[in-house]
């Protein structure tokens, strides 16, 4: 009887497990959708604070133009309308791509984010590279060293980075290696010089360095090369201090793994173990933190742009805030915005690909 029962345990069939109602595709599905509704959300949040003070005009051109001038202005751009239509209106615009024009320089908005845009790009893109080449090896020696002297010292250095302000770092490096030394330029993103051959392109893009590759010449190359390091290296200092603590704790709970242990006792090399078996768990964190990085970074870049007289986003952003021409400001703020966003979501793909925890 027993065993006839156990017989019919075994052939009966097995309830079919529950597929997981996450999965890959809806978890990619759901974040490029949530980027809708941040963007918008922050749009419409800048688009009442920039009015709070008054209409735009007004407040870029008052006391150049007489009140009769100023309300001429003022109906021309459809300021005297309640606020709710002028919001409707911006939204609309917004929609066919069309994000105003500054008051300041009478430029498209779209114009100022076009030719000023790869500037920023390319600054946080090599403030990324400073950060990774600054954060992951010195986060690895400091695992690997923990709890003496070289830990400490990195230790303190991450802290040091990443509770410095970047506006104050870059002050330090100018007077020491541009004012102090004379080795780096102390300012803008290429020379004179240098911008006049990358003149001769035709159809040149954004990217000063890509630009300087396609000229290939290397004296141009090294003109823009060495007016990115200060910069670059101001800007990804901050990021890099977080890197290193972030690499180094994943790092000591991975090497104290019970495989990490098994791996050792086989006679596995201590530098094979970090660089093989520890380093791809403990850069997981720092892929899923990116995108709040890459925020920190936008931000710090209007400080740094500033430093450095470098013409991006973060550089115009200054200039209109300080000549109060908030249709610019707001168009920089909302690209910024729709940047942050896409990083995100770019962020957590990668993230889902190398961990799949993450997608359930």
């Amino acid at each position: 009887m027993t065993a006839e029962l156990d017989s019919a345990v075994e052939t009966a069939p097995r309830p079919a497990r529950k597929r997981s109602s996450g999965g890959l595709g809806r978890y990619i599905l759901v974040r490029f959708l949530l980027i809708i509704p941040t963007v918008f959300i922050l749009m419409t949040v800048v688009f009442f604070l920039m009015r709070i003070t008054g209409d735009p005009i007004t407040a870029a051109l008052g006391g150049r133009l007489t009140p009769d001038q100023l309300a001429e202005r003022r109906a021309e751009a459809g300021y005297d309308r309640p606020l709710i239509v002028q919001y409707f209106d911006y939204l609309g615009g917004v929609v066919r791509g069309d994000f105003g024009m500054s008051y300041t320089d009478r430029t498209p908005v779209t114009e100022i984010l076009t030719t000023y845009g790869g500037a920023t790009f390319e600054l946080v893109a090599y403030a990324v590279v400073v950060a990774l080449v600054v954060g992951v090896p010195l986060g690895m020696i400091a695992a690997r060293s923990r709890d003496r002297w070289p830990d400490a010292v990195l230790r303190i250095m991450a802290i040091l980075g990443y509770a410095t302000p970047v506006f104050f770092v870059g002050l330090l490096l100018k007077l020491v290696f541009s004012v102090g030394l004379g080795w780096l330029p102390v300012a803008g993103r290429i020379s004179t010089r240098g911008e006049l051959t990358m003149g001769t392109i035709l159809n040149p893009s954004p990217f000063y360095l890509l630009d300087a590759l396609r000229l290939g010449r290397v004296d141009v190359i090294v003109d823009v090369a060495s007016h990115a390091v200060l910069p670059a290296i101001a800007l990804g200092v901050l990021t890099g201090g977080i890197f290193l603590r972030l690499v180094r704790t994943n790092m000591i709970g991975t090497l104290e793994m019970q495989y990490i242990d098994s791996a050792r006792s086989r006679g596995v090399a201590e530098s094979r173990l970090t660089t093989r078996h520890a380093l791809r768990p403990a850069l997981i964190p720092i892929v899923t933190v990116m995108g709040m990085q890459l925020a920190m970074m936008l931000g710090g870049a209007v400080l740094t742009e500033t430093t450095f007289e470098w013409n991006g986003l973060g550089y115009m952003l200054a200039e209109y805030m300080k000549a109060r021409d908030y249709v610019a400001v707001q168009g920089i703020v909302m690209m910024l915005a729709v940047i942050v966003a896409v990083s995100n979501f770019l962020v957590d793909v990668v993230a889902a690909l190398i961990d799949p925890r993450v997608r359930y």
